[in-house]
């Protein structure tokens, strides 16, 4: 899963250490999310979509691979 984190916060002046702050995480977890090292939870990825005033459609990027079958 791909997003748009560190570019809607940086558009918003924001630091990571005050989105973390918002969203009641730390500083390294929202740097693991921004970095693809960690998948959010939902409650969490609702929070930082809220907290940048998009939404979690807007936000991530969700990759689904097909299973091919023989």
């Amino acid at each position: 899963m791909k997003n748009n984190i560190r570019g809607l916060r940086k558009a918003m002046k924001i630091s990571q250490e005050e989105l973390a702050k918002r969203s009641n995480v730390s500083r390294q977890t929202i740097n693991a999310i921004e970095n693809n090292k960690y998948d959010p939870t939902l409650n969490l990825a609702f929070t930082i979509a809220y907290l940048l005033n998009t939404n979690v459609d807007d936000l991530f990027q969700f990759e689904i691979k097909e299973n091919k079958r023989r």
